[in-house]
């Protein structure tokens, strides 16, 4: 029996043990629910262009022989994702032909976009790039990046719509669960459809085989219905162009800014990750650096950093429940601050498996924890007057906080070495944790998940 093969065993005993132990629970019940079940649909439908464009797509071009300064304009393709707020109000509040009132305002537009987004996977698979031959990948990569952000948009908004209070971090759990199994999908899956070490099927046709990765969403909207969006279309046609423009462009941002520490909450959503950003930007060149097979590297991260992810995003939502909202996020930082001590002491240990499983099961564990509650916050910040424009806004500036404010890892990790850079991290995380104690102290952050301000003011708020 194979060292890889036991490990294997191992792990799947301590993962089933687990869950038939969370089985036993009432504060884990709430998973097996339908609608949080259907958020794992969704998430599997929004994890996989991401990961396909990013990861994969940068193995793709190394491959066919692209220079690693061209490969490196991938970055870009994450802008869509932090300037989505731009074009979100028009995804909220803009009826499409047919679509919107067959299939409700939300399921007509993730049809609508989902349709699209199949077609430039397609072509982007299709486009076969080459040596100064990039153009039409390049084309398609950019639309297949603004697709995908537009459907997490409407992913977003359509998840806080269909969960109930009382199942919201379950489903926001769940859902975390589905985009990982999406990334799973796009990344090795994909890899192993293409690769002559697999199916030798080649990239077009692997490209292809994943766009079908859309179809859980489709299943999980077909059965969860319209969901809790607040129809201003029935109004709309009575609106003044300005009025229209006011109620469905300026308001959700005005709406928002409007509340108490809204400045706070968006300083603090900027800055809460950037620490756990900048050290899983680093991680693998550590690894490569601390001279670790190749092998060891993949099962500690793929199969017991996964397994962890799963463990501590299911973990939670009964944090959230035990604890309240504010004590929920207040824990949970502290514990991915820490988490990083986990990796100082690898960087001193050196070529050590175990010590890795326990650095990246610990840092996995923690980030789960971390990762749901906070997405949990950003749900229940959401009016569900705005609920897509709102997301998308908190979202974009989280998302700005992990690329950009974390980008200047590389250079620290050189300077520092890698034991006092894992040693930054930690102090990297406490402005967020500082901000986080001022939105509590001035009475800003409810203990509940549905922060102040974001119930629906009814039929009447249209007419603000």
């Amino acid at each position: 029996m194979s060292v890889d093969l036991v490990r294997f065993i191992i792990f799947a005993g301590v993962l089933i043990g687990l869950a038939l132990l969370a089985t036993r629970l009432k504060a884990f019940r709430p998973y097996l629910r339908k609608n949080p079940l259907i958020t794992f649909l969704l998430g599997i439908s929004s994890g996989f262009p991401l990961t396909l464009l990013v990861a994969t797509m940068t193995f793709w071009l190394a491959k066919v022989g692209i220079d690693t300064a061209t490969i490196g304009f991938a970055v870009a393709l994450g802008t869509p994702y932090t300037i989505k707020f731009i074009w979100a109000p028009l995804v909220d509040k803009l009826p499409l032909p047919f679509l919107t009132k067959a299939f409700g305002q939300r399921r007509g537009w993730l049809f609508f976009i989902q349709a699209l987004l199949f077609v430039s996977i397609w072509q982007l698979g299709d486009s076969n790039p080459q040596p100064g031959h990039l153009s039409s990948f390049v084309l398609w990569a950019i639309v297949t990046a603004f697709l995908s952000a537009t459907q997490d948009i409407v992913i977003d908004a359509y998840r806080i719509e269909i969960l109930e209070e009382e199942e919201f971090a379950h489903g926001t759990a769940t859902n975390q669960f589905g985009y990982r199994t999406g990334n799973l999908i796009a990344g090795a899956g994909t890899v192993y459809l293409a690769s002559a070490e697999g199916l030798g099927m080649g990239w077009a046709s692997a490209y292809g085989l994943t766009a079908f990765a859309i179809i859980p969403a489709i299943i999980g909207a077909i059965i969860a219905g319209p969901g809790k969006y607040v129809d201003r279309f029935a109004g709309a046609a009575k609106m003044q162009p300005g009025q229209w423009a006011m109620e469905t462009i300026i308001n959700p941002f005005r709406e928002f800014l409007g509340r108490n520490g809204a400045f706070l909450v968006l300083g603090f959503v900027l800055v809460y990750k950037v620490g756990d950003a900048m050290g899983q930007t680093m991680l693998a060149p550590m690894i490569v650096d601390l001279k670790f097979a190749d092998m060891d590297y993949v099962s500690a991260n793929k199969l017991w950093g996964f397994g962890a992810l799963i463990v501590g995003s299911a973990l939670g939502a009964p944090f959230i429940m035990w604890l309240g909202m504010g004590r929920a996020l207040l824990i949970s930082g502290l514990l991915m601050m820490f988490s990083n001590v986990m990796f100082m002491l690898l960087s001193v240990t050196g070529n050590s498996y175990w010590m890795l499983v326990a650095a990246i099961g610990t840092e996995n564990v923690t980030s789960g924890i971390g990762l749901t509650v906070f997405a949990t916050y950003l749900s229940g910040l959401s009016s569900l007057a705005y609920t897509a424009t709102q997301f998308a806004l908190l979202s974009s500036f989280a998302a700005f906080g992990r690329t950009w404010l974390a980008s200047p890892a590389g250079v620290l990790a050189e300077r520092l070495g890698w034991t006092w850079f894992w040693g930054f991290t930690i102090v990297a995380a406490i402005p967020g944790m500082l901000l986080l104690w001022l939105l509590w102290n001035k009475g800003y952050l409810a203990q509940s998940i549905r922060q102040p301000s974001t119930e629906d003011d009814g039929p009447e708020a249209a007419k603000a």
